[in-house]
């Protein structure tokens, strides 16, 4: 019968030829992020950004819901993901789709912390809450003021051809124009890192867009003006025992200049009134009926 204390004593010791056991695996290490989970966390964002709007929070569940892929992954333990997700929970807004590069900044310095670089948690936080105001205002301006109305403008021909594709076509390319400037500014924010902001700003090419964006919108604007604001007037003046109708004359001095001062006066209404288009809807419909009744338009 063989001693209990020698068989303990030869399983303790190592296998032979000096090779040790392999060590356990840290569960707390964080993961590798790839492409796909900063995609799949971009798509979350892209599906929820504007589902938990409240007056308190506004897109602030949305942000913490497309950041926890990435946190689960980064933070293996219970007590540092669930500070993770705290941080993300503070009031958060922006515009939807320029300020995706925050996003991919926040994910670019969770990860560095997670691997144990100094990064406070105010910086986190002061990263997001300092530049969701900016890139507002950027996106607001680029989206809904210059490539809305372009593409719309660009449909308006189709539609008044009387063709389907004229009404479809702006609710499919809109969304893809700007869903696909958001996956490029969430990747590139990532990439870069907090150093992104830096590149952006500084290297003046969004300022470059909007200002080319502009001139391009008032070329288009101006086109539409000329081409689909029709009006005209019938009056018609006796001028030395002759009539001359005032439209030639008119047309003369400047082709379609009683369409254009209507576009100016509109456009004169909302800098003073601001965006009250129901009212401009309204006026324009009673001058039309008043200036027909009295045939001078």
């Amino acid at each position: 019968m063989s001693d209990p204390n020698v068989v303990n004593a030869t399983l303790a010791q190592p296998p032979t030829g000096g090779a040790s056991l392999p060590p356990e695996a840290d569960d707390s290490k964080p993961l590798p992020l790839t492409r796909a989970d900063i995609t799949k966390s971009w798509l979350l964002w892209w599906v929820t950004a504007e589902m938990s709007n409240s007056f308190e929070r506004l897109q602030t569940l949305a942000f913490c819901a497309c950041m926890i892929p990435i946190l689960r992954k980064l933070y293996r333990t219970k007590q540092s993901l669930s500070e993770a997700l705290s941080r993300h929970l503070v009031f958060f807004n922006t515009q939807g789709n320029w300020g995706c590069i925050i996003h991919g900044i926040t994910i670019a310095m969770e990860e560095q912390k997670a691997k144990g670089q100094e990064v406070p948690d105010e910086a986190v936080i002061g990263i997001k809450t300092g530049l969701m105001g900016p890139f507002a205002g950027i996106g607001d301006s680029i989206d809904w003021g210059t490539l809305k109305p372009l593409i719309i403008g660009l449909f308006v021909p189709v539609a008044m051809s009387g063709s389907v594709i004229g009404s479809l076509g702006p609710v499919l390319v809109f969304p893809c124009v700007v869903g696909a400037i958001g996956y490029i500014l969430w990747h590139k924010g990532y990439k870069l890192g907090r150093e992104s902001i830096m590149a952006v700003l500084a290297g003046g090419w969004i300022k470059k867009l909007m200002t080319a964006a502009g001139v391009l919108g008032l070329f288009m604007m101006g086109a539409l003006s000329a081409n689909f604001v029709k009006l005209s007037t019938p009056l018609k003046l006796s001028v030395a025992g002759q009539n001359v109708v005032v439209q030639s004359v008119l047309d003369s001095i400047v082709p379609g200049l009683l369409p254009i001062l209507v576009v100016f006066a509109m456009y004169a209404f909302l800098l003073r009134r601001g965006p009250r288009f129901i009212q401009i809807l309204v006026l324009v419909l009673i001058g039309a009926v008043i200036t027909s009744v009295l045939h001078i338009f």
